[in-house]
């Protein structure tokens, strides 16, 4: 093994804290960007909340499916908060013009990831727990009851949103700030095809398969069976884990490969579109 590989493998916490103190600092000291993170997911559960509500005095079966609508919303805002917050910290150096100076310090890539990724979990918290009691409080759905299903949606969502946000952040990395909308975006294009809203069936036949490879489906299929059923689908769960280990792997090898790019085509100090 050469002294470069050696290097590369090398893994410093200090220098992953140092990062995640960066970002700590910047958020703490910035009160838009903290009322940013609340106000979204505080609009969209109220905003679904009463809807649920009104559906619920008007039709038996959303009246026994109760939860459903709020439930799915706090998963999804965790889900998109989750890459949404990984993405910001990575825009930041970016918008900073600082991505070349780390790229060029000691920080190893994986450091820098693990420091995003905890910076997300940070930002989902400032985000969601507030709106997660707000919902106890607006509409007696309580988040928390869930119990140890909680804990695996959790991870399963964050497990996903880490490795878009990880490649999205290698795909900026390599074309500039003019790829940068796809870290507002992407997740979208995930939001009809995980069946946030509508369990898988609703899909026509052939789009069903695509909606079954990705790992949230499991994860919304399994807070509907867990509301309306009372049953947890641990098979779901642990379906939904294999597929986030090949996405998650697949998504720190293409950052990799793009950081690798982008040092080769001299892109890391150019932050430009």
């Amino acid at each position: 093994m050469t002294a470069r590989t050696e290097n590369a493998l090398d893994f410093s916490l200090r220098r992953s804290g140092a990062m995640m103190l960066r970002y700590w600092y910047l958020l703490r000291s910035s009160w838009p960007r903290l009322l940013d993170l609340v106000y979204w997911p505080t609009v969209q559960m109220i905003t679904w909340g009463f809807l649920q509500y009104y559906i619920m005095q008007n039709a038996g079966f959303f009246a026994r499916a109760g939860g459903t609508f709020i439930g799915a919303v706090l998963l999804w805002d965790i889900l998109f908060r989750g890459q949404l917050g990984f993405s910001i910290s990575f825009m930041e150096e970016m918008w900073a013009r600082n991505i070349g100076n780390l790229m060029m310090s000691p920080l190893r890539p994986f450091e820098f990831i693990v420091a995003l990724m905890v910076m997300s979990v940070v930002r989902l918290a400032v985000g969601v727990i507030p709106v997660t009691l707000l919902a106890i409080a607006f509409f007696g759905f309580n988040l928390y009851g869930l119990g140890l299903a909680l804990a695996a949606f959790f991870v399963n969502l964050m497990l996903t949103g880490w490795a878009v946000g990880i490649f999205v952040s290698g795909l900026v990395l390599r074309n500039g700030l003019g790829a940068e909308n796809l870290a507002w975006s992407i997740m979208f294009l995930f939001m009809p095809l995980t069946c946030v809203y509508y369990p898988v069936t609703t899909l026509p036949g052939w789009l069903q398969p695509v909606s079954w490879a990705l790992p949230p489906t499991y994860v919304f299929e399994g807070m509907r069976a867990l509301l309306i059923q009372h049953a947890f689908r641990a098979d779901l769960m642990l379906d939904a884990l294999a597929l986030n280990a090949v996405f998650f792997t697949a998504g720190v090898i293409a950052f990799v490969k793009l950081l690798q790019s982008a040092r080769r085509a001299g892109t890391l100090l150019q932050a430009g579109e």
